[in-house]
């Protein structure tokens, strides 16, 4: 079986795929079509399936492996499938980890990452709450991602992208010792938490009924007030400016935070945040690019291309 990373264009390929996501579309003749994402565990690629059939529409269900009978093409320099038919298939009979990407940092490693910056939080405060949370959403902090598609959008990839940045929390505060490593690093392993509730799944996620009327900001911010209410600390100065971070977090109005970094802390998180993210996105890119050639265009970066030199 022929991995997404090394499909060519002109391949024309039968083979078992995972679908990630799907949205129906109609032509402006008033036909229906598919836009699939189908996914294994080296990548994802979109699909067109162009007048589709009822009975082959009802076959498309986000997590379910199907034989693909595909071609692929070149569209605005991506690579796409056009896909020829659909037929079910018994996954009693695959693997299913060919076709679940995931964090390359096992679970035991993240949980052990996770106890020691936990243990760096001297704030008795913080401290607590930052516990509270993440015994609230328990299991799933370790088997979330951290977004459907743009970054870390893998099983594990919310504690990999939270860890990553508490890490760089901690190196930021030895340059700039004047930083409350304590704030940031609470900040960073639960800004995002509230995307358990607003993804649907560890593997092939979707954004849940909560997640797209409240948003994982929000959520968070929320869960935070009951732990604080629970724990008798809602009016401390560092439960309000943990509140802060968190509904902060993504810098802009229009990225989503409902008010602006007001904390020199707030204004790193936010920075952190954005590096993580983008250069996941862009590894995650050049993971599935020859050296010598460019990336597919990143809608999530200014629609830029990244090329990877012939000797990495």
């Amino acid at each position: 079986m022929k991995k997404i990373k090394d499909f060519e264009e002109k391949d024309r390929l039968s083979q078992p795929l995972m679908v990630k996501e799907v949205r129906n579309g109609t032509t402006n003749k008033g036909a229906p079509y598919l836009t699939i994402i189908f996914q294994d565990n080296s990548g994802t690629i979109d699909g067109k399936y162009w007048d589709v059939k009822p009975e082959q529409r009802d076959l498309v269900i986000p997590g379910h492996v199907l034989l693909v009978n595909f071609e692929v093409l070149l569209y605005n320099k991506n690579l796409q499938l056009r896909i020829n038919k659909l037929t079910e298939i018994d996954e009693s009979e695959l693997d299913m980890n060919e076709f679940v990407i995931a964090s390359n940092q096992s679970e035991r490693v993240r949980r052990e990452k996770t106890n020691t910056l936990v243990s760096l939080i001297q704030n008795p405060v913080l401290r607590q709450l930052t516990e509270a949370m993440l015994q609230l959403t328990g299991e799933k902090y370790y088997t979330y991602p951290a977004a459907s598609r743009i970054h870390h959008g893998y099983l594990g990839g919310l504690s990999e992208h939270s860890l990553s940045m508490a890490e760089m929390c901690v190196a930021v505060c030895e340059h700039y010792p004047f930083l409350n490593r304590d704030l940031l690093v609470s900040a960073a392993l639960v800004h995002d938490i509230g995307k358990t509730l607003e993804m649907s799944g560890p593997v092939t996620t979707e954004y849940t009924l909560a997640g797209r009327m409240e948003g994982h900001i929000s959520i968070a911010n929320g869960w935070l007030t009951k732990v604080a209410g629970e724990l008798g600390l809602e009016e401390n100065e560092e439960t309000i400016m943990l509140h802060h971070m968190i509904l902060s977090h993504h810098g802009h109005y229009e990225f989503g935070s409902p008010v602006l970094p007001m904390l020199i802390e707030a204004e790193v998180l936010s920075m952190i945040d954005n590096l993580d993210a983008r250069v996941n996105a862009i590894k995650s890119a050049l993971d599935i690019t020859r050296p010598g050639e460019w990336t597919q265009k990143m809608f999530s970066i200014d629609n830029r291309q990244f090329y990877r030199p012939k000797g990495a």
